[in-house]
């Protein structure tokens, strides 16, 4: 089973990393968004530093251009493409997980409230997540 995973929300504009450690117990170890013009050499020095063996890439809007251009980066067995519908939603609510909102925020209904940072790397984080369920959840074959 895989140790250390990253994963990667592809984007026309930016782009969302997240690397996470899953054992010996799950870690977020780095998060990130990066403009998409450097988000290859950012995805290489990312794998290269934490000895990640697996790469979880969103399967939907972008994703099949950027998987060619990733191949040449990393041996295909080690991109996993994983649905990716209605993260960005899930990304927004997490936001105010990870980022309180601040006082007069609160006055706000919380689909009013508008995130004041990109949130790409939870997406990545989701990615990873769903990743994971999906790996634990399986039956052998």
């Amino acid at each position: 089973m895989e140790r250390v995973l990253v994963g990667f929300d592809p984007g026309r504009d930016k782009c969302g990393l997240a690397v996470v450690q899953t054992q010996p117990a799950w870690q977020v170890l780095h998060r990130e968004v990066v403009p998409a013009q450097e988000a290859l050499p950012r995805l290489g020095a990312l794998w290269r530093q934490f000895g990640a063996e697996r790469l979880i890439l969103g399967d939907q809007t972008t994703a099949r251009q950027w998987k060619s251009q990733l191949e040449l980066l990393l041996p295909p067995h080690q991109i996993v493409l994983v649905d990716e519908r209605h993260s960005s939603e899930e990304a927004r609510r997490r936001y105010w997980e990870v980022y309180r909102p601040r006082w007069w925020q609160h006055l706000l209904p919380k689909g009013l409230r508008l995130p004041e940072r990109a949130y790409d790397d939870l997406v990545a984080l989701i990615l990873v997540e769903r990743y994971w369920r999906g790996q634990k959840t399986a039956k052998p074959t």
